[in-house]
């Protein structure tokens, strides 16, 4: 049994120990929590699994470890959970070896599962038009929706980092937002102007607003008297929730499902968007109009360019499905 279920284990003292050195090093790393968490669970079912055949983390093997893999695939996990999984263990048994308690790491013989390669969904310019069209700017809500979406396209930043953005991270003079990203890397990335106008817009007439829910209507009413700014004392968070809070990731998901099914009546494609099309139409568009892979990194925040490539796939598979419908001969 995994820990996830509540249940109790036999995981040995030297797994615990070895897990713990994995958290460590994690931390070191400034590793994004989510991926941070999932390394811990995924390095506590190998110990699990290890422990009940009296495998300790010095002397597992390489052909015990080809035995769990497999056990993960019998059991119907995916290629991509898989990979993921021998992440983890290749992380916990680097840090042994660097610790001096192996002299070796097996995992680094195994080779990952091969994927499906699946293109990302990537939005036209025009859906882009509906989706973001369709958002009025009338209500609170509607103000922070409409800047919220345009600021993902225009930037093509994550879900968590857009809510993550404090109010200082805009800069309007420089027309760049600045973002905190995975593994605590910071970028400066380009607005554009219908993202901050449509952020101007929300700043002035929705966030204060959204801001005195947080405080109650007694705190809202002596900020008023006072003349002091609107939104002071409230969160620092840019984008706020309809009680004054920050945004969850989850909130970000479920307005955009809102919106992509209300202009899906003018474009069918848009019913099933979700906030990473976003970020993928933005990498896709922008490598359409000429901009090089390489800048592309950069503004996306990858670490690595083997990320962004699949952005050269989805052109090519466009400029295919393109040829086939126009030339006589395809």
């Amino acid at each position: 049994m995994t820990e996830r279920s509540g249940a109790a284990t036999n995981r040995s003292p030297a797994w615990e120990a070895a897990i713990a050195a994995l958290g460590d090093d994690l931390r070191r790393r400034a590793l994004a929590a989510n991926t941070a968490a999932a390394y811990a669970l995924d390095a506590r079912q190998l110990a699990d699994w290890a422990s009940e055949r009296g495998l300790e983390p010095d002397t597992i093997e390489l052909r015990a470890l080809r035995r769990y893999l497999a056990s993960l695939s019998e059991a119907g996990l995916a290629p991509a959970s898989i990979a993921r999984k021998l992440a983890a263990i290749r992380a916990l048994l680097r840090v042994q070896l660097a610790l001096g308690a192996r002299a070796e790491n097996p995992a680094e013989l195994l080779g990952s599962p091969k994927r499906p390669q699946r293109l990302p969904r990537v939005l036209t310019g025009a859906e882009v038009a509906a989706l973001l069209d369709r958002i009025p700017a009338a209500t609170p809500l509607e103000l922070r929706d409409r800047a919220l979406f345009e600021l993902a396209y225009a930037s093509g930043l994550r879900a968590q980092e857009l809510v993550s953005l404090d109010l200082g991270a805009v800069d309007f003079d420089e027309e760049a937002v600045r973002v905190e990203g995975k593994g605590g890397r910071t970028r400066l990335v380009p607005v554009g102007e219908h993202a901050l106008a449509a952020l101007a817009r929300y700043l002035e007439r929705g966030r204060p607003l959204l801001a005195a829910e947080a405080r109650g209507p007694a705190d809202g009413e002596r900020q008023r008297r006072s003349g002091t700014q609107a939104g002071a004392g409230s969160e620092d968070s840019l984008f706020l929730s309809k009680t004054g809070r920050r945004l969850g990731t989850s909130d970000v998901r479920r307005r955009l499902r809102t919106w992509s099914r209300a202009a899906a009546v003018r474009a069918p494609a848009l019913a099933a968007a979700h906030p990473h099309a976003l970020r993928h139409s933005f990498a896709t568009h922008l490598l359409e109009g000429g901009a090089d892979l390489r800048s592309i990194q950069e503004l996306l925040g990858h670490a690595s360019i083997s990320t962004t490539q699949v952005y050269t796939r989805v052109e090519s598979a466009r400029l295919r499905s393109a040829y086939s419908r126009a030339h006589p001969r395809a």
